[in-house]
């Protein structure tokens, strides 16, 4: 797994930089990472670099001593050198002794470099950018990672210290001021709080991880006539016509929350939720990291990697030989059959039991 360095030590270093530059469910999962560091290193002062629209998901974590943010805002030229000299600056006056590059890509390996810190640590590249290896003292080449859930994905770059991972299930800290902003909202609805919420999370970036509209109708109508709950259905605000197609297909009291809350105003509201359900998307890695439990409908993604662990949570996937493909929808057409085909007389008894039993849990 170590192909270039040696074993290490965390005991003289006293701040560590994490480099996750990936989208929102890659920060969530990188959380199991930031707590087995401070488990293992308690007088170690750990930062993370991120980019700024996941900021909110860990600002305020009693764990983490500072974020950098990387931001995508338009900026001149001169504007440009100016933004990168100071957010490097910021970088190098902290003294890092050691960076951890948690993803492979050329960005994260420049800034790892740049920072100053004397060990850097990175993922091994051999597909031909061997240029990018050389800025690291320490290479991992981790195995078997198709077989492993995403958060070990992290956990892995600690590798070189010998580590005790005692808890690999990503944890998020909503803030009272997070809480307090998604009552108001949920209040502003006017939904009630004396019974469960359910929130529905049913898009994605992809389109071929996605269920069809119908069929979440179907799925709504169908639980909202057979238990008394509440229904939150969710999404960014481009996502909002479509939400809204749902809603209106809805027989019951559903309400539209797309576009409506912040990322740290989302997450404090699915800690309120008693239950999830939505398909692979960051949403499902937010729920399962408040507490919530989920129902995730899988298609051409692998369970084994991406869904929430635990017994709080369920998969449901469509039993065909090439499910998981790991493609962008069959053979990469961003059209899945696995989830064209599954119907809502598969995923009604799951969701059913899943009701039943946060029913239970609520009355008590």
């Amino acid at each position: 797994m170590l192909v270039k360095g040696k074993n290490l030590s965390l005991e003289d270093i006293k701040r560590i930089l994490l480099i996750q530059l990936g989208d929102i469910g890659d920060v969530v999962l990188t959380t199991p990472a930031i707590r087995t560091l401070k488990e293992n290193h308690p007088s170690g002062e750990i930062f993370v670099l991120l980019r700024s629209h996941a900021s909110q998901l860990l600002e305020g974590h009693p764990l983490i001593g500072g974020l950098f943010l990387l931001n995508k805002e338009k900026r001149g030229f001169a504007e440009e050198i100016a933004y990168q000299k100071d957010f490097l600056s910021g970088l190098r006056r902290k003294r890092f002794g050691l960076s951890i590059d948690l993803r492979a890509d050329t960005r994260g390996a420049f800034i790892s470099f740049l920072s100053g810190a004397r060990v850097r640590i990175g993922r091994y590249r051999g597909d031909g950018r061997l240029w990018r290896n050389r800025l690291f003292t320490h290479l991992l080449r981790p195995e078997n990672e198709l077989n492993q859930y995403s958060a070990m994905h992290s956990l892995n770059m600690l590798a070189p210290f010998d580590v005790k991972i005692k808890n690999i299930h990503p944890e998020l800290i909503v803030t009272y001021e997070q809480e307090r902003r998604a009552e108001d909202i949920l209040r502003k609805e006017q939904l009630s709080f004396d019974r469960p919420i359910v929130a529905l999370h049913p898009f994605s970036r992809w389109r071929y991880k996605e269920w069809s509209i119908k069929k979440y109708a179907k799925l709504i109508n169908h639980v909202c006539s057979r238990h008394k709950v509440s229904v939150l259905v969710t999404g960014s605000i481009e996502e909002r016509d479509r939400v809204s197609e749902i809603v209106r297909m809805s027989r019951s009291d559903v309400y539209n929350l797309a576009g409506k809350t912040s990322l740290g105003e989302f997450a404090a509201i699915l800690k309120k939720c008693s239950l999830l359900i939505g398909i692979d998307s960051a949403p499902m890695h937010i729920a399962a990291a408040v507490g919530t439990p989920t129902v995730i409908l899988f298609g051409p993604s692998s369970p084994v990697n991406w869904a929430p662990q635990g017994k709080h949570h369920s998969v449901i996937s469509k039993d065909l030989p090439c499910v998981p493909c790991r493609q962008k929808g069959c053979n990469n057409s961003e059209v899945s059959r696995c989830l064209d085909e599954l119907s809502p007389d598969e995923v009604i008894p799951i969701v059913d039991a899943k009701v039943f039993q946060i029913k239970t849990t609520f009355n008590q």
